[in-house]
């Protein structure tokens, strides 16, 4: 097994265990779903039409969660500082625990999609499509993460200042999300070019996301 492989399924299966990964972040999501009706009210085509809205926005707000704990943990045990002195690179390691958190956090927010749709009087043809929207953006949004947990990493209150940082980065993939679900379910603007510019904004956050991340770590930790 490689490093990589190891570190990866090490991430994944603390996440699972203290469960700070797909429970937590599930949980929070069906509770945004489930209030936002109450605050709405019963109109039935209101909740239809921002519902894939509601879904974006609660899965942005789940997904942040955790990840103030993503290098806390290990800065705390002092497995980040052996992290930074081994062979791999730190970008590669920081890539590995962005890959395991969105595993553990944004792909359950993905596979629940459909059902906490329903609650939103979403059409169940619809939800593939608002499902594939957050299947190529949340990647986006736990790699624009990174830079943020790892700033706010030998801070108190990271968490905080976490959310101050990292949601205005957020805007664009919150922006051109929405925008592909409501032109796949209502139209009348192509499909195309908005879900183009989020699976950008997701390969772009990947690349980059670790090699800031990883800057982040080194100065802050100096």
């Amino acid at each position: 097994m490689s490093a990589f492989t190891a570190l990866l399924a090490r991430d994944m299966r603390i996440a699972i265990r203290v469960g700070g990964g797909a429970l937590m972040g599930a949980l929070f999501f069906l509770i945004v779903v489930t209030m936002m009706p109450f605050a709405i009210g019963p109109d039935l085509a209101l909740l239809a039409r921002i519902g894939p809205a509601i879904l974006w926005l609660g899965a942005l707000l789940a997904s942040l969660l955790a990840l103030d704990r993503l290098f806390a943990t290990d800065h705390d045990d002092g497995s980040l500082d052996l992290l930074m002195m081994g062979r791999m690179p730190l970008e590669l390691a920081i890539a590995a625990k962005g890959i395991a958190h969105w595993l553990t956090t944004g792909l359950p927010l993905v596979l629940i999609t459909p059902v906490l749709g329903l609650m939103l009087n979403v059409e169940l043809g619809a939800m593939g499509w608002v499902s594939l929207t957050l299947l190529a953006g949340t990647p986006a949004l736990t790699f624009i993460g990174l830079i943020g947990a790892a700033l706010s990493v030998a801070l108190r209150r990271g968490g905080l200042l976490l959310a101050v940082l990292v949601l205005p980065l957020t805007i664009p993939v919150l922006i051109f999300g929405v925008a592909a679900a409501n032109a796949a379910i209502v139209g009348p603007a192509p499909f195309g070019p908005p879900f183009t510019i989020l699976c950008a904004l997701s390969l772009a956050s990947f690349v980059l996301g670790p090699i800031a991340a990883a800057a982040a770590l080194r100065h802050g930790l100096e």
